[in-house]
């Protein structure tokens, strides 16, 4: 298991763009597949976007493509996810997963069961 440890939440605005990053000491970082999930209150976890762990192969929900775009730095070990123009439907807990080797296949969508390590997450709030 892999410890992460998620920033960069916060209350913003309609229209506003937030970074958020998903850190973790693991040195094996670069083998990881890697996910954004969002849980939003009386709602189920939901996928946001998944990055695989060898040639960066993504999938994102529908509800965010064109706005949010994950992608990580391997020398910071550091996981990202950039969110261009917030709604207020995007305010949610965002919590960021991994799984060694796992791969992203194109259009299908990782479930939350498929990932074993868990970040405690962090609020976005998206205010109209």
């Amino acid at each position: 298991q892999v410890h992460l440890f998620e920033s960069g939440g916060g209350v913003v605005h309609t229209g506003d763009s937030l970074k958020l990053s998903c850190t973790t000491s693991e040195t094996r970082f670069s083998t990881y597949g890697m996910a954004w999930f969002r849980q939003a209150p009386g709602k189920e976890r939901e996928l946001v976007a998944a990055l695989g762990w060898n040639c960066g192969q993504t999938v994102s929900a529908h509800s965010v493509q064109g706005r949010f775009t994950a992608f990580r730095d391997l020398v910071k070990k550091t996981f990202y996810l950039r969110m261009n123009n917030l709604k207020p439907e995007d305010t949610a807990v965002y919590y960021c997963a991994a799984r060694q080797f796992r791969t992203i296949v194109p259009g299908v969508f990782p479930r939350a069961e498929d990932f074993g390590s868990w970040g405690l997450g962090t609020q976005v709030t998206v205010s109209s």
